[in-house]
């Protein structure tokens, strides 16, 4: 419009007819107030609407009232509007129904704004979550450290994972993703969250998988369908002798000793078919070597991969060819003793000859169609009726028979032959099987007829002794007289035991007669006695000799005084097992001894070890002294090794300046083990690195000591020495005088171990110490103490948890030094509670370790303590736990009494798992008992813990003796020991651990 079109019509007539009297009202309101403003539209000359506000003033000019108007186009604002509403509403829409959790938090950690999912998640009401903090439900950080990081993410987005506790106290593992913005001034932090609890069980379980694989023992590896090695384990790289990287994308025909690429081609197809695949082969390491392993493969074929595991079975294959060979050396034993054994089935009737049989029947097992009566054919006509007839009367009386016979061959030879058989029986008392044994004893037969002819001329260089049937010397020659120094006269009629040196027991000489009596001769060493009291080894052979009706007259004794050949036999076995300048077993020695202690181990269920050590500088010696110092110092470093292990274990020098140590039954638990062992090295490097005086010059050399441990049979002695070896020259190459375990693990645990001891040492010097206080309340949830707690800023390692360092200060005998400290911190703490009126009642609970209450002056430090710091004795309080009460139940009840003198409270700590019993509780002076976390944590869900806990309650209610339970986290467990009339409580519910500023701000809120 122009501005004379817009000035020929009525104002009202640019509105739409439904704004009109809006627009009329506001002119009036503007006369009779001064201004108004409205919202309407303002219809164009084309008839189209736009928004505008008009904005209305009333003025005066010249008397005259008059109305000055103003109108803004709102268009676009209007449009921001409904796309901000819009906007808004989408995101309560999505805010309400988002399956995850979703809240705003304002600076201070207090709760804006949480949907559903959220509260739902957590286990609150939406009215009860408007009025929680952050510090509520986080448990991974304090109040404090949640406001610091709000502050630190106005302006900026992160994601991270942490721990929230829920309404009924459980807790679960939750994922953030967390944006901070500036809104008009006001901070706030949106945050959207889930819970990932199940998906950590899941990757712990596949976590768990994964380490069981990687720990297996066989090897294990994933192939893609077309055999390339996409994953290998641990095992397996050190089978193959390949790197991990080098094994990746390798083709599984490269590993292959046996099938080619097409054949292994061939086999893959085959696996597919079926699924799955059980067979032997051949590999070959990354060295050349070949070696047997069975494979186990498993096809699938949703995700078209082949998982396979390897079985080293090597060892196997060796002991089935070794078994072959045993059975080798059974068939030539049998063939040198002509003792051939046989086997009857009486059920099928099947008879077996082993080859010495067939040898001594002269037939050709090919050939031969054995049987009973095929054995009978060959018995002398004469003696066939006696044997027939000692078969019949074995089987009858159930007895073996041993009896000899003739046999007559084929080519009409005779033969002696000894049979002995022994017949199996089922339960209903019939025959199973017989076993027996053939041996020709021709020779034997004809050597006793040779003896009968040569007893009359028995002079020879061997002393020889005749006796009758009942052993009493009838004659010797002049041999033995020279070898005992006896004459004829004066042994004749006794019994040759005049002679017994007594080496021998008693059941040497009851197989030596049996032997004659059944075998009809002995032969063997044995140690005699002289006449001048020498005692001597001889070699003898005893002869029974028998007449014509078989019946013993004489035995005849023939021996030989072997005492050079058995000096010559010593020297021999010196030479080949010893180390001839230090008298130490040598590399043969110790590798004999290291086999028998594997099984040995295995049988224990212990762990070993094995000790490499290198004298470093040794060659320096030798090229500036001559190898005669050089060989004094070794003699000197044989023997202080000697004196720094057990008598049990094996001190072995392998050549030069090599040594090694074997160590047996260290302990069966492997970081036990590894930790005595390392005590032992440790020892042993520090007395071979002490000075060496030989003659008139003294050397300084120190030793280089690489340990491995062993367990069972698992490695070869070879193995074992060249993973000591290994370890040596790690500690060589670390600088020297060091000791190296070859397992990193064990070894990373011997280093960690020894560095918290030595940090350990100097922490409360270096102001790392503190003490933590966790609140104690009662019934009425009012604040009666605390219990004191240690713990440890280490500058490097950050908190230290007092399960890694106490059992340390437990052992090194550091407990002491810190039980002091934190008595004495303790003490000073209280003097300064005493001063201030909020807080001058609480009580302060302090543990006494078992080390530091055997101490003899723990009363008089105590008292000391009280006396320097003025504190109130009822106050201090010591936690003692039942390991304390072990052992001088007198002494322990003496020392509770002197230090109840001084008035301090006594509590028994950990009640319950140990064992507590009613004695205790009648001996001891205790003032409280302390319920164990244990008990308390299940207490709502087992019943036998609520039980047990509502059983100590009333006990030491009965002794007149306070309790407090520890570990109290949930409502619920706090409302079922207030019914069972529990008289404190400490836990979660009421307050963690605290520093010292915390603990007082929380003292001072709850006042």
């Amino acid at each position: 419009m122009t501005d004379q079109e817009i000035a020929a019509i009525h104002p009202l007539d640019l509105f739409r007819d439904d704004e009109r009297a809006l627009i009329e009202k506001r002119i009036t309101e503007t006369f009779e107030l001064g201004d108004a403003s409205v919202e309407a539209t303002l219809i164009a000359k084309d008839g189209h609407g736009t928004p505008f506000l008009f904005t209305g003033k009333r003025i005066e000019r010249g008397g005259i009232v008059l109305l000055i108007g103003m109108g803004l186009d709102i268009t676009e604002q209007r449009e921001i509007l409904r796309v901000t509403s819009k906007l808004l509403r989408r995101n309560q829409t999505l805010m309400k129904s988002s399956m995850e959790g979703i809240y705003v938090l304002d600076a201070e950690g207090n709760v804006v704004e949480a949907n559903d999912a959220f509260c739902n998640m957590l286990g609150y009401t939406p009215s009860e979550m408007s009025q929680l903090n952050v510090a509520d439900w986080n448990v991974q950080w304090s109040a404090e450290e949640l406001r610091a990081k709000i502050s630190e993410l106005i302006g900026n987005s992160a994601a991270l994972e942490t721990v929230q506790r829920c309404k009924d106290g459980h807790l679960i593992d939750v994922e953030l993703c967390m944006t901070g913005v500036d809104l008009e001034g006001e901070s706030y932090l949106f945050v959207a969250s889930r819970d990932i609890t199940e998906r950590q069980k899941i990757q712990s379980v596949l976590q768990r998988h994964h380490q069981v694989i990687e720990t297996a023992m066989d090897g294990f590896w994933m192939t893609s369908d077309d055999g390339i090695l996409e994953e290998v384990n641990e095992a397996y790289v050190w089978l193959s002798g390949y790197t991990r990287s080098e094994l990746i994308g390798m083709h599984i025909s490269e590993l292959e000793a046996n099938e080619r690429p097409e054949d292994v081609a061939a086999h893959l197809k085959k696996i597919f078919e079926h699924g799955q695949d059980r067979f032997e082969t051949r590999h070959r390491r990354k060295n050349g070597e070949v070696y047997d392993i069975e494979i186990s493969v498993t096809f699938m074929e949703n995700i078209r991969k082949v998982f396979v595991f390897a079985h080293d079975i090597s060892q196997r294959k060796s002991a089935s060819l070794a078994l072959q060979h045993n059975q080798e050396l059974l068939n030539e034993a049998q063939r040198l003793a002509k003792l051939g054994s046989w086997e009857m089935i009486f059920k099928t009737g099947v008879l077996h000859w082993s080859d010495e049989v067939y040898r001594i029947f002269q037939l050709d097992p090919s050939q031969a169609e054995i049987s009973y009566d095929l054995f009978m054919r060959f018995v002398h006509p004469r003696d066939r009726e006696m044997i027939d007839k000692a078969y019949e009367r074995s089987l009858l009386e159930k007895c073996p028979y041993d009896i000899e016979h003739r046999l007559l061959l084929s080519d009409d030879s005779i033969k002696w032959v000894r049979e002995h058989c022994i017949t199996e029986f089922d339960e209903a008392g019939e025959a199973v099987r017989s076993v027996g044994m053939v041996q020709d004893i021709t020779e034997q037969k004809n050597t006793q007829e040779a003896l009968r002819i040569a007893a009359a001329t028995f002079e020879s260089h061997d002393a020889i002794l005749i006796t009758d049937a009942r052993s009493r010397i009838l004659n010797v020659n002049r041999a033995f007289t020279e070898v005992t120094g006896y004459s004829l006269e004066e042994v004749i009629g006794k019994n040759p035991r005049i002679m017994s040196s007594g080496r021998h027991d008693h059941n040497f000489y009851i197989e030596m007669w049996q032997q004659l009596q059944h075998v009809g001769s002995w032969s063997g060493e044995i140690w005699d006695k002289r006449k001048d009291g020498d005692i001597y080894p001889k070699w003898m052979t005893i002869t029974a000799v028998k007449n014509d009706r078989d019946e013993i007259t004489q035995y005849v004794a023939i021996f030989s005084d072997i005492t050079e050949r058995k000096r010559a036999e010593e020297e021999i076995r010196v030479l080949a097992f010893y180390d001839p300048l230090t008298r130490l077993p040598n590399r043969r020695l110790f590798l004999d001894r290291l086999r028998v202690s594997l099984p040995g181990s295995a049988r224990r269920n212990d762990y070993g070890a094995v000790l490499f050590l290198d004298m470093d500088r040794f060659k320096t010696l030798n090229d500036t002294l001559g190898h005669e110092f050089g060989d004094l110092m070794l003699i000197e470093v044989a023997q202080r090794l000697k004196l720094c292990v057990r008598e049990m274990d094996t001190v072995a020098r392998l050549g030069g300046d090599e040594f090694v140590v074997l160590i047996e039954g260290a302990d069966d638990d492997a970081q036990n083990a590894a930790h005595k062992v390392g005590v032992v090295a440790e020892k042993i490097r520090t007395s071979l690195a002490k000075p060496y005086h030989l003659k008139a010059h003294e050397h300084h050399s120190s030793p280089s000591i690489g340990v491995t441990l062993f367990h069972g049979t698992e490695s070869s002695p070879d193995e074992l020495l060249r993973r000591a070896d290994l370890a040596m020259y790690q500690a060589k190459s670390n600088g020297r005088n060091a000791v190296r375990f070859f397992d990193p693990t064990m070894q990373a645990n011997v280093e960690q171990h020894e560095a918290i001891e030595n940090d350990l040492r100097h922490a409360a010097e270096r102001g790392e110490l503190h003490l933590y206080y966790q609140l104690q309340v009662d019934n009425a949830l009012n604040t009666i103490g605390a219990e004191a707690l240690i713990r440890w800023q280490h500058p490097r390692r950050g908190m230290v948890s007092p399960a890694q360092f106490i059992p340390v200060a437990e052992e090194s005998s550091l407990i002491l030094d810190i039980g002091h400290w934190v008595l004495e911190t303790a003490c000073r703490q209280l003097a300064c509670w005493q001063r201030n009126a909020k807080m001058q009642h609480l009580s302060l609970a302090v543990n006494i370790s078992a080390r530091q209450f055997r101490r003899d002056d723990l009363v008089d430090i105590v008292a000391a303590m009280l006396i320097e710091h003025g504190i109130k004795p009822s106050l201090l309080k010591l936690e003692l736990t039942e390991s304390v009460v072990l052992g001088d139940v007198a002494d322990v009840v003496k020392k509770m009494h002197a230090l109840k003198a001084l008035g301090i409270q006594l509590s028994l700590d950990d009640f319950g798992t140990g064992y507590s019993s009613l004695s205790y509780l009648k001996k001891l002076p205790l003032d409280q008992i302390k319920i164990d976390q244990s008990f308390v944590q299940d207490i709502v869900s087992d019943a036998n813990d609520a039980v047990m806990v509502k059983t100590i309650i009333d006990m030491a209610t009965n002794f007149r003796l306070n309790v407090i339970a520890e570990g109290v986290e949930t409502e619920a467990q706090f409302t079922l020991l207030k019914q069972h009339n529990c008289m404190a409580y400490q836990g979660y519910l009421f307050s963690k651990p605290v520093p010292l500023t915390e603990f007082e701000t929380l003292v001072q809120q709850k006042i």
